[in-house]
């Protein structure tokens, strides 16, 4: 590895999705790139999101699109209009990606798979000219020296089986992930280095995670692992503003987990942080006003059970029965008004999020407020950030990956600007 200053070479450290992006677009502008990342390959956080069906982005209009950032919503904008759903499956089918739209608006490649478009990405990025370097840890700087020509530099260090090695620059995109899935890379190592720079990081926290609710062992024993489907919650956030949302979630041995969970893991998790727990309302029936179930659970059951009468007029049965079970006192069992009550606001306690480790992504990082438009650290020129790194969240559903790869190219074209200015070319 060169220790010669390059000012037109620009190393990439981290080699998922935003990572990879950013070395496309440095690479369109004629600089050359250098990959590093931990793992003995690159994208595995990526390839291990799709296998269950590689959801890329989503269909949605523009403005709810971007609603799903959330309190970010105005830094991720300007992001997804270089880079936003549309660009991105046009430019996936450049790669021989096609990809088609599912009943829930979400975007797939037609094979479901992440593999090959991998592994067309990275042919066409060595093609290119990108070189990856594989089993290098950035540990930090060496320290400030010069470039030749008097202007600041700082060499990169990396971890390697080889022992330390070292590397000069014009400019470096940091894309090394969040907290998140520690064993494929996104291990948080980054944030004392860039604290001893003067960067801002804010703490790290989970997203899209599950929630302990402290189950009983005989919950646990016999409904662990199993969806609860049709269901929907309501709760209010630390703001007083009030989500109903619907959908599936997952009982799990701790608590509660699943699409519906995760989409609401931001308000859960910020309740939670406040007051230290927090009850949401759980609607077992969605799909049935208030005086129907009413109605229903209150009409005589002769000698039916009240379990057998429960699945008979309103389809509560298996999990959803448990839950009833689980959480109210058996006189309520007894008085059908106060059960059909409950059935359509089930009071939950969630206790804590799940540990970080376990989430599908983290909120917190690098903020944009100290940042450019081109996402350069402000007090540390030439060091561009994209990618779960920085402090924004969204739910699943393609938004995160859409973020990550428009972050990526976002970053790469400053840094690429940001190089050639320093070397004097065009």
């Amino acid at each position: 590895m060169s220790s010669s200053f390059d000012s037109a070479r620009v190393a990439v450290i981290g080699g998922g999705p935003a990572g990879l992006m950013a070395a496309e677009a440095l690479c369109l502008q004629g600089v050359q790139v250098d990959v590093y990342d931990a793992m003995p390959s690159v994208g595995r956080k990526f390839l291990m999101a799709g296998k269950g069906g590689m959801n890329i982005t989503h269909s949605e209009p523009l403005e709810p699109f971007l609603d799903r950032y959330g309190a970010r919503r105005d830094r991720i904008a300007p992001l997804v209009d270089a880079f936003g759903p549309h660009a991105l499956r046009a430019w996936l089918r450049e790669l021989g990606v096609e990809t088609f739209v599912g009943s829930s608006g979400r975007v797939f490649p037609t094979d479901m798979k992440a593999a090959p478009m991998l592994r067309a990405w990275l042919h066409r990025l060595r093609e290119g000219g990108v070189r990856f370097h594989m089993r290098h840890k950035w540990s930090g700087w060496d320290g400030e020296h010069t470039d030749g020509e008097g202007a600041p530099s700082a060499r990169l260090r990396f971890a390697t089986p080889e022992g330390e090695q070292s590397a000069d620059c014009g400019a470096v995109v940091l894309a090394l992930g969040g907290a998140s899935w520690p064993r494929l890379g996104s291990d948080a190592a980054w944030v004392p280095l860039l604290a001893s720079r003067g960067v801002p990081v804010q703490p790290l926290k989970p997203a899209n995670c599950g929630f302990d609710a402290g189950w009983s062992p005989y919950l646990v024993e016999r409904f662990a692992g199993q969806p609860v489907k049709s269901v929907a919650i309501s709760l209010t956030d630390v703001d007083g503003k009030v989500h109903n949302r619907q959908g599936e979630i997952l009982l799990t041995e701790t608590g509660l987990e699943g699409s519906l969970i995760y989409a609401l893991s931001a308000p859960i998790r910020e309740r939670i942080a406040a007051d230290g727990e927090l009850t949401i309302s759980l609607d077992l029936a969605p799909g049935l006003a208030l005086e129907r179930v009413v109605a229903e659970v209150t009409r005589p059951r002769g000698s039916r059970s009240m379990s057998s009468h429960l699945q008979g007029r309103v389809g509560i049965g298996g999990v959803k029965l448990a839950l009833l079970h689980e959480i109210l006192p058996k006189e309520v069992f007894v008085d059908a008004t106060r059960l059909a009550h409950a059935i359509k606001a089930l009071p939950v306690r969630l206790l804590r999020a799940r540990p970080i480790s376990e989430a599908i992504s983290s909120a917190g990082g690098v903020p944009f407020e100290a940042l450019d438009a081109h996402l350069m650290i402000e007090c540390v020129p030439g060091v561009f950030c994209a990618g779960e790194m920085l402090d924004w969240e969204a739910p699943t559903g393609g938004y995160l990956l859409t973020a990550c790869f428009a972050s990526g190219l976002v970053a790469g074209r400053g840094a690429a600007a940001f190089a050639k200015a320093r070397a004097g070319l065009p």
